[in-house]
């Protein structure tokens, strides 16, 4: 997901994100979910969906999201080559695709009815366009990098200026035909092209905008199922409005979405039982309350939430025994039962559960078994041992945080287990606006840090990249040579051979917790209240968490 979120997302949300009903993502829910209600959609019904998100969008530009909001806006508004529906890949502006026998060419053949909200034909060469600026060291992406390096043929290359941007593996035989050249097979490459950062853009108006592009309805072109409109970057509210122009528009049944800024979960819940939306993020204590209402309901997802360790900023963090001791000094199961209570698990591993199977069938998780557990004695031991190895008897670090109340009660939680569970450490908390965090964690100018990471497509290696050396993502400090082989192995001569692929990436999981890269906290699930007239509103396992596409109200007689 990306950072979360997001990341990539994912991108890094923070613990709030329980609360938010508006934004990362296991399993995907539709008609028979469990979220969305089933009745019919009836012909005089006004359809319209009033929705709260937890935060506003921090940027509407395919090439350079990376958070949950900007990945789930971009994804109503706009359309790559593919989109997920109820957990399967469908057509998008791509019609079809073949794949060479070595699996390093990947030729696209594109509709010729879709069109941008100027008129403008959507093109082979918007792509080819796209993906160059993606990567273009000028462009300055985060996830253009992420996400095409190692991936589309001198994608690392052309992003760190060795070669120019007409050498990136991806032309345009002619307007309605995509060729991808790759460094490597990658057996994920179809979901890759579901995912925003490979979206189109119009180079023509990209140009024209500037600066500008990306920072308000105008300085936009959509090509999806919606419209974003009344949106500008610091907006607090906006809305989706049905594309006419959109190639499947007789699909789409919703006319209106409409969204309002709302942190606060009891404020949601207030506006829901008057009316006023049609969906509430419910915070721990709303549960109880709530768990007996006929609206309510719990969604699993494949997102994980992690404390992230910055190596360069504490010599206690940059000492493995005592990143192992915070990893284990936190009692997770009090933390999903009794601070999130909304269906959340607790995580024990680097990869989710009911993500992906071995190739022989087994889940990951299952597979590799309980790596990080709460062990309270063991962590003051090696707090105690790591003390005497950076020579100090105390130590003082700042945990960076959301600044909604759940993510408070939660990152107070932590605080208070750390410091508890482990003499000498005081713990103070950093409380910032969604927008902030996301500067600061690229910045690396944090300690510690909550953060969540939802799955950018359907393989391992979404999650195991985060902590390769200098990765796009690490921005901790965290590195390890073996670690770094085995996962590169997975993208190079095994990327062929799934068994002994996912040999290493279950070594290299081991790795994560033998030298404690994050400290696992626990897999998200969300629980809200949702009006049963909601309908086909898909949940993704990556990329956009939610998909409004086939989405309708239904007769409430």
């Amino acid at each position: 997901m990306k950072k979360v979120w997001f990341l990539a997302l994912a991108l890094l949300l923070g613990l709030f994100l329980s609360a938010c009903s508006g934004g990362d993502n296991s399993g995907s829910s539709g008609d028979n979910g469990g979220e969305e209600g089933t009745e019919e959609s009836g012909s005089n019904t006004e359809q319209v969906l009033n929705f709260v998100n937890g935060d506003t969008i921090p940027s509407m530009d395919p090439g350079m999201v990376t958070d949950e909001y900007g990945i789930q806006f971009t994804g109503a508004s706009m359309e790559g080559l593919y989109r997920m529906k109820d957990g399967e890949i469908v057509e998008g502006i791509a019609t079809d695709h073949e794949v060479s026998e070595d699996g390093l060419t990947w030729t696209f053949t594109l509709r010729e009815d879709a069109t941008w909200s100027n008129g403008d034909p959507v093109t082979a060469n918007d792509f080819v366009y796209a993906w160059q600026r993606a990567l273009d060291p000028d462009t300055g992406s985060e996830y253009g990098p992420y996400m095409m390096g190692g991936v589309v043929k001198n994608a690392t290359a052309v992003n760190e200026g060795e070669v120019p941007v007409e050498e990136l593996g991806v032309s345009a035989p002619d307007d309605y035909t995509l060729e991808v050249n790759l460094e490597n097979p990658v057996p994920y490459f179809e979901s890759l092209a579901a995912f925003p950062t490979y979206y189109p853009l119009n180079e023509e108006f990209v140009e024209e905008q500037g600066d500008a592009f990306a920072t308000s309805t105008d300085t936009l072109l959509f090509n999806g199922p919606y419209t974003l409109e009344n949106w500008e970057s610091t907006a607090s509210s906006w809305e989706l409005q049905k594309n006419e122009d959109y190639w499947d528009a007789e699909t789409v049944q919703l006319d209106k979405i409409t969204f309002e800024v709302v942190k606060d979960a009891q404020t949601q819940v207030d506006l829901y039982e008057s009316g006023e939306i049609d969906r509430a993020g419910l915070s721990s204590d709303l549960v109880d309350q709530y768990q007996s209402h006929e609206d309510y309901v719990t969604v699993p997802e494949a997102t994980l939430a992690y404390l992230k360790m910055n190596q360069t900023q504490s010599d206690a963090l940059a000492n493995t025994k005592m990143r192992k001791a915070i990893s284990m000094a936190v009692d997770k199961e009090a933390m999903v039962n009794e601070i999130l209570n909304n269906g959340s698990i607790a995580s024990t591993g680097f990869v989710p559960k009911d993500f992906v199977k071995t190739p022989d069938g087994q889940d990951f998780r299952e597979a590799n078994g309980d790596l990080v557990t709460y062990d309270p004695e063991k962590a003051a031991q090696l707090w105690e041992e790591g003390l005497e190895e950076i020579g100090k008897d105390s130590v003082e670090l700042e945990l960076l945080g959301g600044d909604s109340e759940v993510a408070k009660i939660s990152d107070e939680y932590i605080a208070n287990q750390l410091s508890t569970n482990l003499k000498g450490l005081d713990v103070t908390l950093k409380s910032v606006p969604f927008e902030q965090r996301l500067d600061l964690d690229t910045n690396m100018d944090y300690q510690l840090q909550t953060s969540l990471w939802g799955p950018d497509y359907v393989d391992p290696y979404t999650f195991l990249n985060l902590w390769l050396t200098d990765g796009q993502n690490n921005q901790m400090g965290y590195s390890n040579e073996e670690y770094d082989t085995l996962i590169q192995e997975t993208t190079d001569e095994l990327a062929q051979d799934k068994e002994a692929r996912y040999q290493n990436f279950l070594e290299a999981e081991q790795i994560l917790a033998d030298t404690a890269a994050v400290a696992p906290l626990y897999q998200r699930a969300r629980a809200r209240l949702v009006q049963p007239k909601i309908q086909d509103v898909y949940i993704n396992s990556f990329g956009p968490t939610f998909e409004w596409k086939w989405a309708s109200v239904g007769s409430e007689e």
